[in-house]
């Protein structure tokens, strides 16, 4: 029961770490798609969100595999909650719209 308690960090460590890679990921799409040095903001924002992740990813583990599978778990499901809210946002409201188009 300890040992599980344990890991609740790294399961929140990761949450956070996914979030704002993936967070910053879609930010970064967003902002680089409009701008005239689109390719200073990916490369810019790869090494940012790169580094913190694979910092935290590193402060988690501490040669202790358990914790670090735990803090990639908790990446992996930030990234299914991310996807999910980033693709609610770019859905349109009004579906009616499309609807008076007959193919």
């Amino acid at each position: 029961m300890n040992e599980t308690l344990s890991l609740v960090p790294a399961l929140v460590t990761g949450l956070l770490l996914g979030a704002i890679f993936f967070g910053g990921l879609w930010w970064t799409v967003q902002k680089g798609v409009s701008s005239k040095r689109s390719a200073l903001w990916f490369f810019g924002s790869f090494l940012l969100r790169t580094s913190i992740a694979l910092a935290g990813f590193y402060s988690i583990g501490r040669g202790h595999w358990e914790r670090l599978l735990v803090c990639l778990l908790g990446f992996l499901i930030a990234r299914l909650i991310v996807t999910r809210l980033t693709r609610a946002a770019e859905k349109p409201t009004c579906v009616a719209q499309d609807a008076n188009h007959a193919p």
